[in-house]
């Protein structure tokens, strides 16, 4: 399953249908989007510079997984985000907040509180990890019992080890309101071997044909953006696989992977990739967000 997994992410010239340098309807671009399927649509949240200068999370939907309509801002200050189903028919989106470069999390009660912006609970976690960052959140579970305020979510995410470079934890939000960040130097070593002396940033878990692994992105020189590379984690055996991924014109850095198993608009089983292509690695045409999807 692992071949297969790396084989879609990886080829980006066969899939059914890709979009480079995504945009929303509004013109806003959709960096670090992360996607989920819902009731027959498709929703992500992503983040935008926008007028002020800042960073902006925002909700899209689509039909077809590469025309996006904007459907609402959840304010500024806010940048890599996440969202998850969560049982019941609720949502939860995550993402990084500043000030105070912390994990924030907001859980909505339904479709209609998600697409206005209206929150049942709000929690900012302090840092614990690190002096000055902690950020990049996934989720990995969300249990109510049987309620959000009786509920566990375990989430990933990185901490600014001694304020130099990004490396990973894992957290568990008790009744959404006890926070606990621990260290993962198990999976920081898996993608250091490859002789990564940036960052160990930005995870997105999946569930493939039974099996668990991650896509995560891996900075093999400090401050250099050309060198960002993608990986699968698979967590069962605790290694990190490198991917070769190939564009239409020959990009060289992929950062911020997300990927979902999901219906495709046709009807069949697919997984969506999501990337951002950095200018400094990307060809010519191709810098910015990457959405693509390939059927199997």
């Amino acid at each position: 399953m692992l071949d297969l997994l790396r084989s879609l992410i990886e080829e980006i010239t066969a899939a059914d249908a890709r979009r480079y340098a995504v945009a929303d309807d509004a013109g806003c671009e959709m960096h670090c989007a992360k996607i989920i399927e819902d009731d027959g649509r498709y929703l992500a949240v992503y983040h935008s510079t926008l007028g002020d200068g800042r960073f902006h999370v925002a909700l899209a939907t689509s039909a077809d997984l590469l025309d996006w309509h904007r459907e609402r801002d959840f304010g500024s200050n806010t940048s890599q985000p996440t969202i998850a189903n969560v049982p019941g028919g609720g949502y939860l989106v995550a993402w990084e907040q500043e000030p105070k470069n912390h994990i924030a999390l907001r859980y909505f009660a339904d479709r209609d509180a998600l697409f206005t912006g209206r929150p049942l609970r709000a929690f900012d976690a302090k840092r614990s990890l690190s002096r000055c960052a902690e950020g990049t959140p996934n989720i990995y579970a969300v249990q109510l019992n049987p309620d959000i305020d009786h509920s566990v979510v375990t989430l990933g995410g990185h901490y600014w080890w001694k304020c130099d470079v990004d490396r990973q934890l894992s957290a568990t939000l008790t009744d959404f309101k006890r926070w606990k960040a621990v260290r993962e130097p198990g999976f920081d070593e898996a993608l250091l071997r490859f002789g990564v002396g940036g960052n160990v940033g930005g995870r997105d878990p999946i569930t493939f044909f039974g099996h668990a692994y991650a896509v995560i992105e891996a900075q093999h020189a400090k401050g250099d953006f050309g060198s960002w590379r993608t990986y699968v984690y698979d967590y069962d055996a605790r290694e990190a696989h490198p991917t070769k991924i190939r564009t239409d014109a020959g990009s060289t850095a992929f950062a911020n992977p997300h990927v979902t198993a999901l219906t495709a608009p046709d009807g069949n089983r697919a997984l969506a990739v999501s990337l951002f292509l950095p200018g400094e690695g990307a060809a010519k045409g191709e810098s910015g967000q990457l959405i693509y999807y390939r059927t199997y």
